[in-house]
Protein backbone atom coordinates (compact mmCIF):
# COMPACT_ATOMS: atom_id res chain seq x y z
CA UNK A 1 0.00 0.00 0.00
CA UNK A 2 2.58 2.35 0.92
CA UNK A 3 4.57 2.11 -2.75
CA UNK A 4 1.15 2.50 -4.67
CA UNK A 5 0.84 5.48 -2.53
CA UNK A 6 4.29 7.02 -2.92
CA UNK A 7 2.83 6.26 -6.75
CA UNK A 8 0.38 8.43 -6.63
CA UNK A 9 2.27 10.76 -4.75
CA UNK A 10 4.68 11.59 -7.88
CA UNK A 11 2.17 11.36 -10.28
CA UNK A 12 0.16 14.70 -8.86
CA UNK A 13 3.32 16.23 -8.23
CA UNK A 14 3.98 15.54 -11.82
CA UNK A 15 0.31 16.67 -12.54
CA UNK A 16 1.40 19.77 -10.67
CA UNK A 17 4.45 20.27 -12.73
CA UNK A 18 2.24 20.18 -15.74
CA UNK A 19 0.36 22.93 -15.23
CA UNK A 20 2.74 25.51 -15.92
CA UNK A 21 2.50 23.63 -19.44
CA UNK A 22 -1.17 24.32 -19.80
CA UNK A 23 -0.37 27.67 -18.73
CA UNK A 24 1.92 28.76 -21.53
CA UNK A 25 0.12 26.56 -23.88
CA UNK A 26 -3.30 28.46 -23.01
CA UNK A 27 -3.47 32.05 -25.45
CA UNK A 28 -5.86 33.68 -22.68
CA UNK A 29 -4.05 36.17 -20.30
CA UNK A 30 -3.16 35.45 -16.84
CA UNK A 31 -6.20 37.38 -15.61
CA UNK A 32 -8.72 35.11 -17.70
CA UNK A 33 -7.37 31.80 -17.30
CA UNK A 34 -7.62 32.21 -13.36
CA UNK A 35 -11.18 33.38 -13.65
CA UNK A 36 -11.79 30.41 -15.59
CA UNK A 37 -9.32 27.28 -14.04
CA UNK A 38 -11.25 28.61 -10.74
CA UNK A 39 -14.50 29.38 -11.81
CA UNK A 40 -14.46 25.06 -13.71
CA UNK A 41 -12.74 23.69 -10.80
CA UNK A 42 -14.66 25.34 -7.53
CA UNK A 43 -17.97 23.50 -9.90
CA UNK A 44 -16.22 19.67 -10.41
CA UNK A 45 -15.69 20.09 -6.76
CA UNK A 46 -19.12 20.92 -5.44
CA UNK A 47 -20.10 18.46 -8.35
CA UNK A 48 -17.64 15.42 -6.79
CA UNK A 49 -18.62 16.44 -3.09
CA UNK A 50 -22.31 16.98 -3.22
CA UNK A 51 -23.71 14.65 -6.28
CA UNK A 52 -20.82 11.79 -6.23
CA UNK A 53 -19.90 11.55 -2.32
CA UNK A 54 -23.60 13.02 -1.42
CA UNK A 55 -21.80 15.15 1.60
CA UNK A 56 -22.76 18.15 2.77
CA UNK A 57 -21.10 21.25 2.87
CA UNK A 58 -22.29 23.30 5.35
CA UNK A 59 -19.89 25.17 7.65
CA UNK A 60 -19.57 27.77 9.66
CA UNK A 61 -19.48 31.97 9.16
CA UNK A 62 -16.52 31.92 10.90
CA UNK A 63 -14.80 28.97 9.19
CA UNK A 64 -16.69 30.29 5.74
CA UNK A 65 -14.58 33.78 6.21
CA UNK A 66 -11.69 32.30 6.94
CA UNK A 67 -11.24 29.90 3.91
CA UNK A 68 -12.14 32.86 2.40
CA UNK A 69 -8.98 34.68 3.34
CA UNK A 70 -6.90 32.04 1.89
CA UNK A 71 -9.08 31.43 -1.01
CA UNK A 72 -8.03 34.92 -1.79
CA UNK A 73 -4.30 34.01 -1.12
CA UNK A 74 -4.36 31.30 -3.82
CA UNK A 75 -6.22 33.13 -6.19
CA UNK A 76 -3.36 35.75 -5.86
CA UNK A 77 -0.75 33.22 -6.16
CA UNK A 78 -1.97 31.26 -9.18
CA UNK A 79 -2.53 34.97 -10.71
CA UNK A 80 1.25 35.94 -10.17
CA UNK A 81 2.23 32.29 -11.13
CA UNK A 82 0.80 32.17 -14.64
CA UNK A 83 1.68 35.85 -15.20
CA UNK A 84 4.92 35.45 -14.59
CA UNK A 85 4.92 32.50 -17.25
CA UNK A 86 3.15 34.85 -19.37
CA UNK A 87 5.70 37.71 -19.43
CA UNK A 88 9.08 34.87 -18.98
CA UNK A 89 8.91 31.58 -19.14
CA UNK A 90 7.62 27.85 -17.41
CA UNK A 91 11.50 27.52 -16.49
CA UNK A 92 11.45 31.04 -14.51
CA UNK A 93 8.17 30.37 -12.71
CA UNK A 94 9.21 27.54 -11.39
CA UNK A 95 12.72 27.91 -10.43
CA UNK A 96 11.05 31.11 -8.38
CA UNK A 97 8.50 28.65 -6.77
CA UNK A 98 11.71 27.74 -4.64
CA UNK A 99 11.63 31.09 -2.59
CA UNK A 100 8.74 29.58 -1.35
CA UNK A 101 10.48 27.50 1.50
CA UNK A 102 12.36 30.42 2.85
CA UNK A 103 9.35 32.29 3.03
CA UNK A 104 7.60 29.61 5.06
CA UNK A 105 11.18 29.38 7.66
CA UNK A 106 10.10 32.62 8.14
CA UNK A 107 5.73 32.69 8.81
CA UNK A 108 5.20 29.24 10.40
CA UNK A 109 7.33 29.79 13.22
CA UNK A 110 5.07 33.04 13.61
CA UNK A 111 1.57 31.69 12.91
CA UNK A 112 2.76 28.19 14.30
CA UNK A 113 4.53 30.10 17.28
CA UNK A 114 7.67 27.95 17.15
CA UNK A 115 11.41 28.94 17.46
CA UNK A 116 12.97 29.21 14.20
CA UNK A 117 15.13 27.05 12.77
CA UNK A 118 18.71 27.44 12.12
CA UNK A 119 19.07 25.09 9.01
CA UNK A 120 15.93 26.84 7.71
CA UNK A 121 17.90 30.29 8.14
CA UNK A 122 21.00 29.07 6.18
CA UNK A 123 18.93 27.14 3.70
CA UNK A 124 17.25 30.67 2.83
CA UNK A 125 20.49 32.50 2.59
CA UNK A 126 21.20 29.47 -0.30
CA UNK A 127 17.83 30.44 -1.96
CA UNK A 128 18.06 34.13 -2.08
CA UNK A 129 21.26 33.79 -3.16
CA UNK A 130 20.80 31.51 -5.84
CA UNK A 131 17.74 33.27 -7.19
CA UNK A 132 20.12 36.39 -7.13
CA UNK A 133 22.25 35.20 -9.57
CA UNK A 134 19.47 34.25 -12.00
CA UNK A 135 18.21 37.80 -11.47
CA UNK A 136 21.30 39.13 -12.67
CA UNK A 137 22.52 36.41 -15.26
CA UNK A 138 18.33 36.52 -16.84
CA UNK A 139 17.65 40.09 -16.20
CA UNK A 140 15.82 39.84 -19.62
CA UNK A 141 13.54 38.02 -17.02
CA UNK A 142 13.15 40.34 -14.73
CA UNK A 143 9.80 41.18 -14.50
CA UNK A 144 8.78 37.28 -15.11
CA UNK A 145 11.36 36.94 -11.72
CA UNK A 146 9.61 39.69 -9.54
CA UNK A 147 6.27 38.11 -10.40
CA UNK A 148 7.39 34.59 -9.44
CA UNK A 149 8.88 36.24 -5.87
CA UNK A 150 5.27 37.40 -5.58
CA UNK A 151 3.90 34.17 -6.18
CA UNK A 152 5.90 31.89 -3.73
CA UNK A 153 4.88 34.70 -0.93
CA UNK A 154 1.00 34.06 -1.60
CA UNK A 155 1.53 30.63 -2.06
CA UNK A 156 3.67 30.18 1.40
CA UNK A 157 0.19 32.51 2.73
CA UNK A 158 -1.52 29.93 1.39
CA UNK A 159 -0.60 26.90 2.60
CA UNK A 160 0.60 27.83 5.88
CA UNK A 161 -2.53 29.14 6.54
CA UNK A 162 -4.56 26.27 5.12
CA UNK A 163 -1.99 24.32 7.72
CA UNK A 164 -4.47 25.46 10.68
CA UNK A 165 -7.57 24.88 8.77
CA UNK A 166 -7.63 20.84 8.19
CA UNK A 167 -9.54 19.32 10.84
CA UNK A 168 -11.87 22.11 11.21
CA UNK A 169 -14.34 20.68 8.45
CA UNK A 170 -13.75 18.22 5.43
CA UNK A 171 -10.70 18.24 3.05
CA UNK A 172 -13.27 18.75 0.23
CA UNK A 173 -15.06 21.51 1.84
CA UNK A 174 -11.85 23.39 3.12
CA UNK A 175 -10.67 23.61 -1.04
CA UNK A 176 -14.03 24.01 -2.22
CA UNK A 177 -14.60 27.48 -0.39
CA UNK A 178 -11.29 28.32 -1.03
CA UNK A 179 -11.34 27.79 -4.84
CA UNK A 180 -15.16 29.63 -5.20
CA UNK A 181 -14.25 32.07 -2.76
CA UNK A 182 -11.09 33.21 -4.37
CA UNK A 183 -12.92 33.03 -8.00
CA UNK A 184 -15.76 34.89 -6.02
CA UNK A 185 -13.36 38.05 -5.43
CA UNK A 186 -12.22 38.02 -8.47
CA UNK A 187 -15.58 38.08 -9.57
CA UNK A 188 -16.31 41.52 -7.83
CA UNK A 189 -12.86 43.10 -8.74
CA UNK A 190 -13.66 42.75 -12.47
CA UNK A 191 -17.19 43.81 -12.41
CA UNK A 192 -16.23 47.10 -10.50
CA UNK A 193 -12.75 47.40 -12.74
CA UNK A 194 -15.16 47.07 -16.02
CA UNK A 195 -12.78 43.77 -16.93
CA UNK A 196 -15.52 41.56 -16.28
CA UNK A 197 -16.26 42.27 -19.79
CA UNK A 198 -12.82 41.03 -21.11
CA UNK A 199 -13.84 38.22 -19.84
CA UNK A 200 -15.72 36.45 -23.35
CA UNK A 201 -12.14 37.03 -25.04
CA UNK A 202 -11.67 33.51 -24.86
CA UNK A 203 -11.08 30.65 -27.42
CA UNK A 204 -12.95 27.59 -27.47
CA UNK A 205 -9.49 25.40 -27.43
CA UNK A 206 -8.63 27.61 -24.03
CA UNK A 207 -11.80 27.06 -22.53
CA UNK A 208 -11.09 23.33 -23.01
CA UNK A 209 -7.33 23.21 -22.16
CA UNK A 210 -8.89 25.15 -19.01
CA UNK A 211 -11.43 22.68 -17.95
CA UNK A 212 -8.99 20.11 -18.02
CA UNK A 213 -6.54 22.16 -15.84
CA UNK A 214 -9.33 22.99 -13.53
CA UNK A 215 -10.23 19.10 -13.28
CA UNK A 216 -7.07 16.73 -14.21
CA UNK A 217 -4.76 19.05 -12.65
CA UNK A 218 -6.24 20.76 -10.02
CA UNK A 219 -9.60 19.25 -8.04
CA UNK A 220 -7.87 15.82 -8.38
CA UNK A 221 -4.58 16.38 -7.33
CA UNK A 222 -5.84 18.49 -4.67
CA UNK A 223 -8.45 15.96 -2.83
CA UNK A 224 -6.00 13.28 -3.56
CA UNK A 225 -2.82 14.85 -1.98
CA UNK A 226 -5.39 14.85 1.14
CA UNK A 227 -6.25 11.76 0.99
CA UNK A 228 -2.57 10.43 0.42
CA UNK A 229 -2.04 11.99 4.09
CA UNK A 230 -3.73 8.42 5.57
CA UNK A 231 -0.72 6.28 3.82
CA UNK A 232 2.18 8.93 3.83
CA UNK A 233 4.03 11.14 5.89
CA UNK A 234 3.56 15.08 5.98
CA UNK A 235 7.44 15.04 6.00
CA UNK A 236 7.38 13.00 2.50
CA UNK A 237 4.63 15.01 1.25
CA UNK A 238 6.37 17.95 1.25
CA UNK A 239 9.86 16.27 0.27
CA UNK A 240 8.27 14.86 -2.60
CA UNK A 241 6.45 17.96 -4.27
CA UNK A 242 9.96 20.08 -3.99
CA UNK A 243 10.45 17.62 -7.12
CA UNK A 244 7.64 20.03 -9.19
CA UNK A 245 9.80 22.71 -10.12
CA UNK A 246 11.76 19.56 -11.57
CA UNK A 247 9.07 18.10 -13.67
CA UNK A 248 8.24 21.36 -14.83
CA UNK A 249 11.13 22.43 -16.11
CA UNK A 250 12.66 19.07 -17.56
CA UNK A 251 8.83 19.02 -19.40
CA UNK A 252 9.27 22.82 -20.33
CA UNK A 253 12.55 21.97 -22.22
CA UNK A 254 11.61 19.28 -24.54
CA UNK A 255 7.73 20.84 -25.07
CA UNK A 256 8.86 24.28 -25.88
CA UNK A 257 12.30 23.87 -26.72
CA UNK A 258 14.64 27.16 -27.77
CA UNK A 259 11.88 29.42 -25.45
CA UNK A 260 13.01 27.52 -22.33
CA UNK A 261 16.54 27.17 -23.12
CA UNK A 262 18.23 28.91 -20.30
CA UNK A 263 22.30 29.68 -19.75
CA UNK A 264 24.40 27.01 -17.58
CA UNK A 265 24.29 29.29 -14.45
CA UNK A 266 20.63 29.51 -14.13
CA UNK A 267 20.22 25.46 -14.04
CA UNK A 268 23.02 25.33 -11.18
CA UNK A 269 21.08 28.21 -9.15
CA UNK A 270 18.37 25.91 -9.78
CA UNK A 271 19.72 22.80 -8.87
CA UNK A 272 21.27 24.17 -6.07
CA UNK A 273 17.87 25.69 -5.00
CA UNK A 274 15.93 22.44 -4.95
CA UNK A 275 19.35 20.27 -3.24
CA UNK A 276 19.48 22.71 -0.41
CA UNK A 277 15.40 22.19 0.51
CA UNK A 278 15.81 18.35 -0.13
CA UNK A 279 18.85 18.59 2.51
CA UNK A 280 16.70 20.87 4.92
CA UNK A 281 13.92 17.84 4.88
CA UNK A 282 16.76 15.17 5.66
CA UNK A 283 18.03 17.21 8.08
CA UNK A 284 14.83 17.83 9.83
CA UNK A 285 13.60 14.06 9.39
CA UNK A 286 16.78 13.52 11.51
CA UNK A 287 16.11 15.88 14.16
CA UNK A 288 12.48 14.12 14.31
CA UNK A 289 13.85 11.07 14.58
CA UNK A 290 16.68 11.75 17.45
CA UNK A 291 13.52 13.34 19.47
Amino acid sequence: MHKLALFRLHLIVFLWGFTAILGKLIQANAQILVFYRMLFAAIFLYAFIRVYKKESIKVSKKIFFQLAAIGVAMALHWYCFFYSIKVSNVSIALSCLSLSTLFASILEPIIFKRKIDASEVIMGVVIVSCILLIFKTEFQYKEGIIYGVFCAIFGTIFSVFNGKMFGKTSSGNIIFYEIFSGWFVLLIFYLFSGQIFHMNEISYSDIALICLLASVFTAFPMLESVNLMKYISPFTLILTVNLEPVYGIILAFFIFGESEHMSPIFYIASGVMILAIIANGLIKARKTKKL
